[in-house]
Order: structure tokens, then C-alpha cells, then sequence
């Protein structure tokens, strides 16, 4: 199963998600509570940040 870094605006940190890749997009709540972007941390492999819809 593929391994997601996501990063948490609230809080700054970055922290790693196992799941399926039809999950990727998915909200993830980080270690604090918090929740994280729909889109992984890193821009690779087709949903970084600007993919989506993040920036701006």
C-alpha cells in the first residue's frame, strides 16, 4: 500500500498516511487532530499542492 506525506497547515507538521491510492485525495488528520489538505505534501505523482487547488 503506498505511503502519502501530508503537511498540516494548522500545526506546520509533516507526517506520512498508508492507504489505497484511489484514497490519496482523501482528507487525513495529523498525530495533533488536526486536518490536513485533501492534496499529499510534495507535488509528486500527480496531486501536489497546486494540482490541487491549494494555492491561491
Amino acid at each position: 500500500m503506498p505511503r502519502y506525506e501530508y503537511r498540516c497547515r494548522p500545526c506546520d507538521d509533516t507526517f506520512e498516511v498508508s492507504r489505497p491510492m484511489a484514497q490519496s485525495s482523501d482528507p487525513a488528520t495529523c498525530p495533533a487532530g488536526h486536518e490536513a489538505p485533501a492534496a499529499p505534501a510534495g507535488g509528486g505523482g500527480g496531486g501536489g499542492c497546486c494540482g490541487g487547488g491549494c494555492c491561491g
